[in-house]
């Protein structure tokens, strides 16, 4: 299941059809950055290591970006570094990024606000990572974007693999037409580390949405001896102000240039998305609001409750700053009388999650303007922190506890939250896997090739024409050693299930041991096939 808009008219447009390939999301996003660079400064972190280990292997085999030129790929000493190196380029009018995640990105930010505030174009890829607090954590959440959220840069959010090579196309193209810089995200591990089989985009799709002049304007504002101007200055109270103002018409014409960019990806690739796309019941009730690959696990399991009687709705936040308050009113059924909002992040001692109070603000706008009859009621809950699995129970007991005679105003889901007792129930024998395709387990020990081979399998059965694939790996933050599960699905239908595989027909155990610390066969369905290597 696709968690993007299909265009028939622009596929039937295609002259060809689109080469096809498995990709992890980092890749499918660094591929876009590499090909619309001539700088890429980085310093590797888990888990957006991948964007910038392929970059810097595919400048050693020379591979050239999208004008015949081989970017310059330098690795400096630590996420700031890469950052002021990536300032100083675009400063000196090259085109440049960079790929970061997490503590990594924290470094990056007193750059990002002089970028920011420069008005440069410039794109950050970043693969979103639980941030260290009362212990560190490599896995995936939102925690680190949440905390860039004031420097200045738009947010663009992807939800799976082909997002992450679309958006990332997206946000390039709309910072050299806007010249505010982009931080494109997506979610660490769930989507950078998640294969799956996606569209490519061609180099002529690529040129298309890349106006000439918009790369000739960002050179000719490089710094130059020869045509000295004023940049960076010290300002005092008499002007700082007014230049903090002075930014607005560049931030406020973002929603309408990113929007357009969609478009005329749309026209050529047959995919169409916005900047909130609506998924759902059109007289829904009951809506959820979140981003992130969750959008696929929630939009996937409202199909399924709505086929059965529910009348539920998701929407899908793509553009998070600024965040598109008209696009959103649009977006919502006017028939809407409940509100949960998804936040996969924690901000201690707020008055609600970032977008949890971004959807409040935007309704209240709404209300004051006439924009809607009324405001509905609306909670705010946090899930999936440090990569915590999200899976359709959950997202029936958010809805259910939605519909409830008094729901949550504040909760949790995932965990057991025994101390302060925000936690919904969760019906963890609801399923809703698609019978049609081979979900596969694989136990075994970091190091031993299990993961490697899994993901040649993915790649080989995901060559074959009319064949998907989708392959997801869980690791131990102590890698070499620990053990690994690896989670395949495969099937003749496009594949789009960020969760755990729940119910097995096929599970495989490479390491004897295993048998007696893990339990090999919790999800296998009846008549599944064991292979057991002794």
């Amino acid at each position: 299941m696709s968690t993007i808009h299909e265009n028939p008219k622009a596929k039937k447009a295609l002259n060809n059809k689109p080469e096809m390939a498995c990709l992890e999301g980092n890749e499918a996003a660094a591929r876009i950055a590499y090909l619309l660079s001539e700088i890429c400064a980085i310093y590797p972190i888990t888990p957006s290591s991948p964007m910038a280990e392929l970059a810097d292997q595919w400048a050693s085999e020379r591979r050239p970006n999208l004008w015949g030129v081989v970017p310059t790929v330098v690795e400096m000493q630590h996420e700031g570094g890469a950052a002021g190196s990536v300032h100083g380029a675009l400063q000196g009018g090259a085109l440049s990024t960079t790929f970061t995640a997490s503590q990594g990105l924290m470094l990056m930010l007193p750059n990002m606000y002089k970028i920011a505030g420069e008005l440069t174009p410039a794109v950050f890829h970043v693969a979103a990572r639980s941030l260290a607090a009362q212990g560190l954590s490599i896995f995936g959440d939102h925690q680190d974007v949440m905390a860039a959220r004031t420097t200045g840069f738009a947010m663009l959010a992807s939800a799976g693999v082909q997002e992450a090579q679309d958006l990332a196309l997206i946000a390039h193209a709309a910072t050299l037409r806007s010249r505010v810089p982009f931080l494109h995200f997506f979610d660490g591990f769930r989507t950078s580390h998640e294969i799956n089989k996606i569209e490519l985009l061609e180099t002529a799709q690529i040129r298309a949405m890349i106006d000439d002049q918009w790369v000739l304007d960002h050179h000719g504002r490089a710094l130059n001896p020869d045509a000295p101007v004023m940049r960076g200055t010290a300002q005092n109270p008499d002007t700082y102000f007014q230049g903090r103002e002075s930014v607005n018409s560049y931030y406020n014409a973002v929603p309408d240039i990113v929007q357009e960019a969609m478009d005329k990806l749309a026209a050529s690739s047959g995919r169409s998305y916005h900047l909130v796309d609506y998924f759902g019941d059109p007289q829904a009730e009951s809506v959820a609001v979140l981003m992130g690959s969750a959008v696929a696990t929630m939009r996937q399991t409202v199909d399924w409750l709505n086929a059965r009687g529910s009348k539920l709705g998701v929407l899908a936040i793509r553009l998070y700053r600024p965040f598109p308050v008209a696009a959103f009113l649009r977006a919502l059924p006017a028939s809407v009388q409940r509100i949960a909002v998804l936040d996969r992040t924690k901000e201690p001692g707020s008055n609600g999650e970032p977008l949890y109070q971004d959807v409040i603000n935007a309704l209240s706008r709404g209300l004051a303007r006439s924009d809607i009859g009324k405001m509905p009621l609306v909670t705010g809950g946090r899930y999936g922190l440090s990569s915590k699995e999200f899976t359709p129970a959950m997202v029936r007991a958010v809805f259910d506890d939605l519909a409830g005679p008094a729901p949550h105003p504040e909760f949790t889901i995932g965990i057991n939250d025994d101390v302060t007792h925000l936690s919904l129930p969760v019906d963890e024998q609801f399923n809703i896997e698609r019978e049609g395709d081979t979900r596969a387990l694989f136990f075994g020990l970091g190091s031993d090739g299990t993961v490697g081979a899994n993901k040649n399998s993915i790649k080989i059965i995901g060559s074959e024409e009319g064949r998907f694939a989708q392959g997801y790996f869980v690791y131990d933050s102590r890698k070499a050693g620990a053990q690994t599960i690896s989670h395949l699905r495969f099937g003749q239908q496009p594949i789009n299930a960020p969760y755990l595989v729940q119910s097995a027909n096929f599970i495989a155990c490479h390491q004897f041991d295993l048998m007696a610390k893990a339990n090999v066969l919790e999800c296998a369905v009846k008549g599944a096939t064991l292979l057991l290597n002794s």
